[in-house]
């Protein structure tokens, strides 16, 4: 029987598992040094190394109509922006700390601009909020595997208090759930070593944001992270679990299920770049055609994507990142229906590409040529008709002489004339719906 706690999470997804497609946006004081959103820990700087960043903090090309313009253009149906990343910095208005936009000398909320942007456009709205906050002083310091003054015995921590630091972080979780609307998606992140569940008193945190807006999306980073999803995988998931697990930079091998092999909610968070934060010399950016491939495959395993862009300290996305994103966004015009509301199908992933599925349209994405026709195992008679998605076009099922021998399967060409290799329409992915009959 499905526990109360997976029903309602089953319920709270619905949108998000039809959505597929968000933008992650990682923003913050971290983008003036430009080496990346954890530059403060990997090089150990100290306060007051950092903190002077926040008086050039100008922000002065931020305009987020332009980028959830984007994010729409791109066929992307949600978005989560960093309010607050592990070193401090709030783009939001907070009375909790002065290290904060409104005190920047950008002088702005940037998250009340960005969430208005998105939902004029139609984008569900999500945000990020770090459990973790190097810069206040009740956090743990010396000894902390993160903390940026780790090595520094100087900084011990006798004289902390992580009750008053818990205070001070439920405050700013329920700041962000009050002073600007209805949230779509809130993203934790993370736990990691003896810092989880109870230690960021999860119970009550989580019953305080269900208060608030019950119906918010949650990832499972409170007491889980990218190398352990924590107990959304077993039968008797806790409150604050998650609504689904969120494998980082990577894709998982096969769909994600809870031990008893029930698909769960889940999301692959990846960067277009290397870095999640702005990196000045990161030019390693994937190419549209594996950004589509990659959301391909999230789908055909029932999952997520979730594609991060790191503006630089303007407010300004990379161009290399816009020009992907409408790339991307020309095939998902042409073909966006066999990424949202699909799933994993029913039948195996083939040689040549893999398959999305919704009801009895099957999605065959075709990523390689092929020698003759191409094949759909253990699907004779089992085809109503086929259309390549892109504009409609008849794709018939081939019954060549050379075929017979293979009585279990299906085959077409895409073009019927043909008798062997065929460009792909393509290349990027070439989608034909195949719709299956009934009964």
């Amino acid at each position: 029987m499905e526990s109360v706690v997976v029903k309602a999470r089953t319920e709270r997804t619905e949108w998000y598992r039809d959505a597929r497609f968000g933008m992650f946006i990682h923003w913050g004081l971290y983008a003036i040094p430009a080496r990346g959103e954890w530059v403060r820990s990997t090089e150990q700087l100290a306060k007051e190394e950092y903190e002077p960043f926040a008086n050039e903090f100008y922000a002065e090309n931020y305009n987020p109509k332009e980028w959830a313009k984007l994010a729409k253009e791109a066929g992307m149906k949600y978005a989560v922006l960093t309010a607050k990343h592990h070193d401090g910095f709030c783009l939001f208005d907070t009375e909790y700390t002065d290290f904060n936009s409104m005190n920047a000398p950008c002088k702005r909320d940037l998250v009340r601009e960005y969430v208005e942007a998105f939902r004029a456009e139609g984008i569900k709205v999500g945000l990020y909020f770090s459990l973790i906050d190097w810069r206040h002083e009740d956090f743990p310091h010396y000894g902390d595997m993160h903390h940026p003054m780790r090595n520094h015995e100087e900084c011990g921590n006798e004289n902390r208090d992580f009750d008053r630091y818990l205070e001070f972080m439920q405050g700013q979780v329920k700041e962000l759930l009050t002073n600007y609307g209805k949230l779509d998606l809130m993203w934790f992140d993370f736990s990691y070593d003896i810092m989880k569940c109870d230690k960021w008193k999860a119970a009550e945190l989580i019953e305080m944001v269900r208060s608030i807006q019950p119906h918010i999306v949650i990832d499972n980073r409170l007491e889980g992270s990218a190398e352990d999803a924590g107990s959304i995988r077993t039968l008797d998931p806790t409150p604050y679990s998650g609504d689904f697990a969120s494998p980082e930079q990577m894709i998982p091998p096969a769909c994600i299920c809870d031990v008893a092999g029930n698909p769960i909610p889940w999301e692959a968070c990846i960067t277009l770049n290397t870095n999640w934060g702005y990196s000045a010399h990161d030019k390693h950016y994937k190419s549209p055609k594996l950004v589509v491939r990659t959301l391909v495959e999230c789908v055909s395993k029932g999952g997520n994507l979730i594609l991060n862009v790191g503006p630089n300290s303007k407010g300004e996305i990379p161009e290399e990142s816009v020009a992907i994103l409408k790339e991307v966004g020309t095939w998902m015009k042409q073909n966006g229906k066999s990424i949202y509301g699909c799933t994993f199908s029913e039948y195996t992933k083939p040689e040549w590409g893999r398959f999305t599925q919704k009801g009895n349209k099957l999605y065959a994405h075709v990523f390689e040529e092929q020698v003759g026709a191409i094949c759909l195992s253990k699907m004779a008679g089992k085809v109503e008709s086929m259309r390549l998605i892109k504009d409609g076009t008849e794709v018939k099922e081939s019954f060549f002489w050379n075929l017979k021998e293979y009585a279990d399967d299906a085959f077409f060409f895409f073009d019927s004339r043909a008798f062997d290799c065929y460009p792909l329409p393509d290349d990027m992915d070439t989608v034909v719906e195949i719709t299956l009959k009934q009964g």
